[in-house]
This record gives C-alpha cells, structure tokens and sequence, in this order.
C-alpha cells in the first residue's frame, strides 16, 4: 500500500469515527454566543486559527480574533514577556471575559511544556468562567481537560495525528461556519 493510500484510508476512519455530536454541541454553543471568539493554534494551527477568524466573521458574523494574526505585537511579547504567557497577556488587553470564548485548535492542547502559551490562556479563560472549545488532536492537554466542549480527532496513525488533527481543524470548523445555526452569509462559489 502506498503512502497516500493509507494516509487517506486513516483520513476515512477519523471521519468515521470523529464525535459528530460534540461538533453539532459547538455549533449550538456558538449559536448562543454572547461575546467575541477568540481562536487560538501554534504552527499550522496558527494559519488555521487565521483562516478561521475569516470564516467567523465573514460567513457568520460572528466577532472573532486570531492574536497570531498580529504578528508584531506577538513577537514583541514573546521577546519581552516570554512565550509562555503570550496568549493570557493579549487576551487581558483585548478585555477578554466570560461573555467571551476561546477556540482552540491545537495537536497536544497545550501543557506545562508544550504550547504553555495555550495552556496558560485556557487557565486564564477557567479563572473567568468564559466558554473553552477545542479542536485537539491528544486527550493530554489543558484544553480537553478544562474546555466546555472538545472535539478530540480520532488518534488512527500515531506518526500522522499533527497532520490529520490540523486537516481536521479545517473539516471541523468548515462544518460549523456552513451550519445553518452559524452560516449568516453564503459563500461565492
């Protein structure tokens, strides 16, 4: 079997097996949310978080933000700071609260020694009692441990889960900004 083969034969079973329940849960929740959405990633889930944001706000019109998007004023709290509480401290100055959501799409979830920077602004999105939504690729960190809703990409191949979890973040999130409890405005094509 080739390579692609079996890559994709995996994509199938996660299909198969992803909770579709907890993303119609999501998309009911953000159906009823009062505040901003606030998507968080590293890496590949960075550029994920920014084309989120787009979907969000152009297709359901719902006030959203990527700090990644921001790519001056994330790099000078890093520098200054330290990486770790990068997140927390932008979500303080953008008055981040409990009528507020975070979104976060991520492979691990954010620990004490992988992605802290998520780990520390989910602490901070508990601490306020505001709304925490995942879409995680392991069931180890912070993120599905504390979030309201957690979508977990179903582990098929260990060597492929950044891969398929950061592929599943489009597919999740896609689903949800063409639910017609979010979509508000149709897409061109």
């Amino acid at each position: 079997m080739s390579h692609v083969d079996g890559f994709f034969i995996a994509a199938e079973e996660a299909c198969r097996r992803i909770d579709k329940e907890q993303i119609q849960s999501l998309a009911v929740a953000l159906s009823n949310l009062k505040g901003r959405l606030f998507v968080l990633g590293v890496g590949g889930s960075a550029a994920n978080a920014s084309h989120a944001v787009n979907d969000f706000r152009k297709l359901c019109g719902i006030e959203a933000y990527a700090p990644t998007d921001n790519v001056a004023e994330l790099t000078a709290r890093t520098n200054d700071e330290g990486w770790d509480t990068t997140f927390k401290t932008w979500l303080e100055v953008s008055r981040f609260n409990k009528d507020d959501a975070l979104l976060i799409l991520s492979v691990g979830g954010g620990t004490d020694l992988s992605s802290p920077n998520i780990a520390n602004a989910v602490l901070f999105a508990k601490n306020l009692r505001a709304k925490i939504y995942g879409i995680v690729g392991r069931k180890i960190g912070f993120t599905q441990k504390y979030s309201d809703i957690c979508i977990v990409i179903p582990e098929i191949v260990t060597e492929w889960v950044t891969p398929l979890s950061e592929a599943f973040q489009a597919l999740v999130w896609h689903a949800l900004v063409s639910h017609p409890l979010l979509q508000k405005n149709k897409t061109k094509w």
